[in-house]
């Protein structure tokens, strides 16, 4: 199955509060008045997308409205496209022009984080990359272990130390051997213990340090791993992430299970950070590239 399928299958359930939501609008007015938007606003706000990101979505539709001289109902939903997918176009693709090159990978416990790592190891690595995991997440029990089965499961390998250790002595140790190894891309898993954040950020500056370091001409994302279905709670996790660490991209996670898909459009809107991988599934082909217009396509049908 391919992306356009895999992402519009996951999106079903958003697809049907959200673009119903709009239709079911739309087919109650015969021309496009200001009654007309503040429906579709609702609409939106109530799709999860926030008071915020709906307002700017609809003030964009009145605007294009407006230039282009529409006054069919109807055409809403292609504009709405358009802007939804402009809206959410960004640097989708992973900077990893170097050899080695660092993926570190943050996000709070239960988001989904060591499956996710483990499905773009398997992913770079049908992509004929050499990937070395680091099992930096020491302080969570089971981590390491979750870790290590993904890693079996993805065939890399994988560098890990006993629980508590210090996770940038981890880090350091997967960096020494993705060089020996001659790594194409190692993937680090971190802590996420927001309710600690001066831990955390400690812990993030200090790894961040080696990384300087270790590699310092090399390239690096820092991907901040979020549970679609908690829909705005995620975008505040993302500004709380954001003041420990540089966020580069957002990993998506739960996307398949939830009405509220439309939090991709937040992210962008509210944080300004691309959304370089979404969820759609368990399987370990399940982890998608975002393409902002399949998106687009999948949530709101023209």
């Amino acid at each position: 199955m391919g992306f356009f399928s895999k992402i519009k299958q996951g999106l079903t359930k958003t697809k049907e509060s959200f673009s119903n939501g709009i239709t079911s609008v739309i087919n109650s007015f015969t021309k496009i008045d200001e009654e007309l938007f503040e429906e579709l606003e609702e609409i939106l706000v109530m799709s999860d997308i926030g008071v915020e990101t709906s307002q700017f979505l609809c003030d964009e539709l009145r605007k294009k409205v407006k230039e282009q001289g529409v006054t069919d109902p109807n055409e809403i939903k292609i504009l709405l496209n358009e802007i939804i997918t402009e809206t959410v176009s960004g640097d989708t693709i992973l900077s990893l022009e170097t050899k080695p090159s660092m993926v570190l990978v943050v996000g709070v416990n239960g988001v989904g984080k060591t499956t996710s790592i483990g499905k773009i190891s398997a992913r770079l690595k049908n992509e004929g990359k050499k990937v070395v995991l680091g099992a930096a997440d020491t302080f969570r029990a089971a981590a390491i272990e979750q870790l290590g089965e993904w890693a079996k499961r993805s065939g890399v390998d994988m560098v890990k130390s006993v629980d508590g250790t210090d996770p940038a002595s981890v880090v350091f140790d997967t960096i020494a051997s993705a060089k020996a190894k001659g790594a194409d891309v190692i993937i680090c898993d971190t802590a996420g213990r927001l309710h600690n954040k001066k831990n955390l950020m400690e812990e993030l500056a200090k790894i961040n340090r080696i990384i300087d370091r270790e590699m310092p001409d090399s390239s690096k994302e820092t991907l901040l791993v979020l549970d679609a279905s908690t829909g705005q709670n995620a975008v505040n996790q993302a500004k709380e992430f954001m003041t420990v660490t540089n966020i580069t991209g957002i990993i998506l996670t739960k996307l398949d299970g939830t009405a509220k898909g439309g939090i991709v459009i937040s992210i962008y809107k509210q944080l300004g950070i691309p959304v370089k991988f979404v969820g759609v599934g368990e399987g370990i082909d399940d982890l998608m590239p975002f393409n902002p217009k399949e998106f687009a396509d999948g949530i709101i049908e023209i």
